[in-house]
């Protein structure tokens, strides 16, 4: 599923109680149609956008299971080059919670490319209460990982191209791994809110 709205709008990885929800700053600027924004319009956006997103993602992998099939879960995001005065070591990030069905063996071909820098559970942490990889993959018990490539990297079509070759390749060996094909439930080790997603 591809969510076709900006994630300063309202952001589809965020649980619907999370503050950051609709962000009013980002990276310490001010998100102008978000700084004075009412309750009612973020619950209007949640009704309009959010709801919507996870409705059809639902949707979809009740569809694989009722196929007698279990659904693996790739959610792709970006992240910037630079948070505050930190510059972001990593080229890709692997973000994931207890569940390592598909993060483990992903980070290792992942790993074994030339000159890749691979963050496991960096630039953030995996375990967030309420976001989408924990109700989706990990409330659900399907294998899952959340993978983030810095934005530079994929700023043109060459490089959008380099990153969609490199994991059409190194996927589908993963996917016919025995340990992907059942639902089992991991639990989480989230019990507050992590990094400065």
């Amino acid at each position: 599923m591809l969510s076709t709205y900006s994630r300063l709008v309202i952001d589809p990885n965020r649980g619907e109680d999370d503050p950051t929800l609709v962000m009013r700053l980002s990276d310490g600027a001010i998100v102008p149609g978000n700084a004075r924004l009412e309750p009612a319009a973020v619950q209007e956006r949640m009704a309009r956008y959010h709801r919507p997103y996870h409705d059809a993602v639902t949707a979809r992998l009740d569809a694989i299971v009722d196929a007698g099939e279990t659904p693996v879960i790739l959610s792709m995001h970006s992240f910037t080059p630079r948070w505050k005065a930190f510059a972001r070591p990593w080229h890709v990030g692997l973000l994931w919670d207890l569940d390592d069905r598909l993060a483990k063996p992903l980070l290792a071909a992942l790993r074994a490319e030339r000159g890749l820098v691979v963050g496991d559970n960096e630039p953030y942490d995996g375990s967030l209460l309420g976001d989408a990889m924990n109700r989706h993959g990990t409330g659900r018990g399907f294998p899952h990982v959340l993978v983030e490539i810095r934005q530079d990297l994929v700023a043109d079509e060459a490089g959008q191209a380099e990153w969609a070759e490199r994991f059409a390749r190194l996927l589908p060996p993963l996917l016919d791994l025995p340990e992907t094909g059942h639902i089992v439930h991991y639990g989480t080790r989230a019990g507050v809110r992590s990094k400065n997603r």
